[in-house]
């Protein structure tokens, strides 16, 4: 039935199974074709399934542009270039360290709420430089935005 079928919902599939079922047992119990009711009862099941259908369209749709819109905030962010002003001590060591949450306050002074989560560093920055830093908005979509950590 799945490959009949490929977009089809779990419960889309079962009625047209139960509508398919339907018809045959009738046709196969009598010699005439199947009962009028149970040809009316399949009718009406797969005339249910059609609205589920278009909720699963409308679905799709929202995430497509709810994906677009990610889309442009991840280029948005892209241009972005956050400096961060840290104490320092020699060669370049900082007293303590910039983390994920940091980004995110300097980010949220900025007027860009993200939450802490979503920034990616692969480990807490504890010198004075520029970096790439990645923050994941959607499974399928990252944006990378500049850090300079500079002496204060």
């Amino acid at each position: 039935m799945n490959r009949e079928m490929p977009g089809a919902s779990n419960r889309v599939r079962r009625l047209v199974q139960a509508a398919a079922v339907a018809l045959v047992a009738g046709s196969v119990l009598s010699a005439s074709p199947a009962p009028a009711a149970a040809q009316e009862t399949a009718s009406r099941r797969l005339e249910d399934a059609m609205p589920a259908e278009h909720a699963q369209r409308v679905i799709q749709e929202k995430a497509k542009k709810v994906k677009e819109s990610l889309e442009e905030f991840a280029a948005r962010l892209s241009k972005i270039t956050l400096l961060m002003q840290a104490k320092a001590g020699e060669e370049g060591k900082l007293f303590g360290s910039v983390t994920s949450m940091d980004i995110a306050e300097k980010l949220k002074s900025e007027g860009i709420e993200i939450d802490r989560k979503k920034i990616s560093l692969e480990e807490p920055i504890k010198r004075l430089g520029t970096y790439s830093v990645s923050i994941h908005l959607h499974p399928e979509i990252n944006a990378q935005i500049s850090l300079q950590v500079v002496e204060e």
